[in-house]
């Protein structure tokens, strides 16, 4: 994939992602969002949001580092599916709204995992019940979901099987 392309699938995701938000969360709320400053963080900031990283620290073995008071919500965009107990940082969660994506398992690929870096593997891809189930065994109350697909620009057959088939799972819940 060319970085031009590259750049219009992330812009894509964060444009559906934002849609996806704004209707229930206004503009100037605060959120903490899971992980290190990124591109998306910039995006929410640039729409209006408040927004703050918590990062630094490995979230399987230290969960509470997000049991922060004061937030609106807490967003977690692809990060779950990295870690080994998602569970203990959803219990964390102070914050009364949570928005959260993970990739969906795809029958045609195998989970993503690269080799040479130990935090850019993913240790889960979730089916959505299964995060749905996660999601609600860890004291949430789910009001919405949407799916969207990420279609690459190459060429065969698991590339026209992802321009059908949704890749990304979203959820809104709150306590």
């Amino acid at each position: 994939m060319t970085d031009k392309n590259k750049q219009v699938t992330k812009y894509r995701r964060f444009e559906q992602t934002l849609e996806f938000m704004k209707g229930s969360l206004p503009k100037g709320s605060k959120i903490l969002d899971l992980g290190t400053p990124n591109d998306m963080s910039a995006y929410l900031t640039d729409y209006g949001y408040q927004v703050d990283n918590a990062y630094g620290v490995d979230f399987d073995l230290n969960p509470e580092i997000i049991a922060k008071e004061g937030y609106d919500a807490v967003t977690m965009f692809e990060v779950l599916e990295h870690l080994i107990n998602p569970m203990g940082v959803l219990t964390q969660v102070k914050a009364p709204k949570l928005f959260a994506s993970v990739p969906l398992s795809l029958w045609f690929a195998k989970a993503y995992r690269n080799k040479s870096d130990e935090w850019d593997q993913h240790f889960h891809e979730f089916e959505d019940w299964q995060f749905d189930w996660l999601v609600e065994k860890s004291g949430w109350k789910i009001l919405n979901k949407a799916k969207w697909v990420s279609p690459v620009q190459k060429l065969g057959f698991r590339p026209i099987l992802r321009k059908f088939t949704p890749r990304y799972y979203i959820i809104e819940a709150e306590r």
